[in-house]
């Protein structure tokens, strides 16, 4: 059945309105100030949140870390149950999506708070209480419970298509557990950790309402710094987008530095 080219003219309309005009805006706002004259200086005011920045890709990279310990060997057993059981242990991943985003980070927020479940329950034992909240680890652990599943999925639809036979096949060649995993397993679900990695560190980087509920006002991130530009006291929309561009910019080279070890895996699978 032949398709027509202009099939694809709702998505193009939709992408032009909402991805390309959005980034000729931010781009724009970037490039001028508040009277549209064309300067730099927004460009060079990004330096002086250097601190945010760094805190905002190390808080991001341990969530990132810690969703990929968690989540790879469960989806490994996961992808290896029954047809049956997958489909309960799927339900169980997705089931927190299900609720509202910000109700979940308001219950972290009820659990970690200094008279909290949490800590009533410690002191209750002779321990604690805790100062939990509002540290740079209940952001961390914000960050890992809400985009713990979107490592999950990637990694497991990924190691649904590694066959059983070809682990068994290295098993019965004498390949211990451990050769097994590094030589056969690991490579093939590579791809499922990229996009995985790629879907967790994107949000975590540019998150606002995790860092600003379970964080405080000391562990400011940069999606807080936006922010702050566009809707809070500082309003200083051009500052905002030149910060936005940088941070986009930064999400563009991990991606592509990404997908560039993710070709280099597959021909290295080939060869």
């Amino acid at each position: 059945m032949k398709i027509s080219r202009s099939t694809a003219m709702p998505y193009i309309i939709w992408m032009i309105i909402f991805t390309v005009i959005p980034l000729i805006l931010v781009t724009y706002f970037a490039f001028t100030d508040g009277n549209g004259t064309f300067t730099m200086a927004n460009i060079s005011e990004v330096k002086d949140y250097v601190a945010v920045i760094f805190r905002s890709i190390w808080l991001a990279f341990v969530a990132t870390v810690i969703c990929l310990i968690i989540a790879y060997p469960l989806a490994y057993v996961v992808s290896r149950a029954s047809e049956k059981k997958q489909k309960t242990y799927l339900l169980l991943v997705m089931l927190p999506m299900w609720m509202n985003f910000l109700l979940r980070t308001y219950a972290w927020m009820t659990l970690l708070e200094n008279t909290g479940i949490i800590n009533r329950l410690l002191v209750m034992i002779g321990i604690g209480p805790f100062a939990m909240i509002n540290t740079q680890g209940a952001v961390v652990l914000g960050m890992v419970y809400n985009y713990l599943p979107f490592m999950i999925l990637p990694l497991y639809s990924n190691m649904t298509k590694i066959e059983n036979r070809l682990i068994e096949a290295a098993q019965d060649l004498g390949a211990p557990s451990r050769k097994v995993f590094s030589e056969v397993v690991w490579p093939l679900s590579l791809p499922g950790v990229m996009t995985g990695i790629t879907m967790v560190f994107v949000p975590a980087v540019s998150t606002f309402i995790i860092s600003r509920m379970l964080g405080g006002g000391s562990n400011m991130m940069i999606g807080d710094l936006i922010e702050l530009q566009f809707l809070g006291n500082a309003y200083n929309p051009n500052l905002g987008a030149a910060i936005s561009l940088g941070l986009m910019i930064f999400i563009l080279l991990c991606m592509s530095m990404l997908n560039q070890f993710n070709e280099e895996d597959k021909e290295g699978m080939i060869i």
